[in-house]
């Protein structure tokens, strides 16, 4: 009897970028060998979660060795998919899509920033991390011609209207949206919503949580 694969909780799969992140520290420090114990004391989670995490994608630990360092780099980085080189725009080449570009890593993470766009004809040629700034009549043959992945929306609400449908069209299959708003889109597409707000009124509550605590 084939059993039905398991859906791994999102909670898991956002876990894994930091994962990532603390393995790859230890791979530049020349560390080959971790337990779960030493590395929940890195990271601040429990040896159990670590263990638990993992364990959603088949373990990875060896019973009295605990993890090979770069064999579970390698396998995160599998099961992100950071090995496929998606090709990536990004629509929007105001503030904050000027500083993703320059100031986002995409190809250490295994993304490739091929294109900027932006409606603005006072931007049009504009470089932006050696990438020309092109004017949104051109997205339908640019995206065809470098069969991109993945766009990054860097707009307003109103614009997002109109964006979205011509994006899903071309067949981009990922949108990591900072446009504040959610969007609507087929099953087949993938969305990550960037609410940098809620990030912020999120730390508004620890501090303020912090502080009850103190006056305890």
């Amino acid at each position: 009897m084939i059993q039905e694969k398991r859906e791994v909780p999102l909670v898991v799969v956002k876990r894994l970028p930091r994962y990532y992140r603390y393995l790859g520290e230890l791979l530049r420090k020349g560390i080959t060998r971790i337990s779960s114990g030493e590395l929940s004391k890195r990271m601040g989670v429990t040896a159990s979660q670590i263990r638990q995490d993992f364990n959603c994608f088949g373990g990875f630990g060896q019973q009295g060795y605990g993890y090979n360092v770069e064999k579970l780099h390698r396998e995160i980085a599998n099961i992100l998919g950071l090995s496929h080189g998606y090709k990536t725009i990004i629509i929007g080449a105001g503030h904050l899509g000027h500083a993703l570009a320059n100031h986002t890593n995409f190809a250490k993470r295994g993304f490739e920033l091929v294109g900027i766009f932006d409606k603005k004809p006072e931007l049009a040629g504009k470089v932006i991390n050696d990438l020309p700034v092109l004017p949104m009549e051109e997205l339908e043959e640019f995206c065809n011609t470098h069969q991109v992945n993945i766009a990054i929306l860097a707009l307003p609400k109103s614009a997002i209207i109109e964006v979205v449908p011509r994006l899903v069209a071309l067949g981009i299959k990922g949108l990591w949206n900072f446009s504040y708003t959610d969007i609507a889109v087929p099953e087949d597409v993938a969305v990550e919503n960037v609410h940098l707000s809620d990030s912020l009124m999120t730390l508004s509550y620890k501090i303020t949580e912090k502080q009850k605590q103190g006056d305890a």
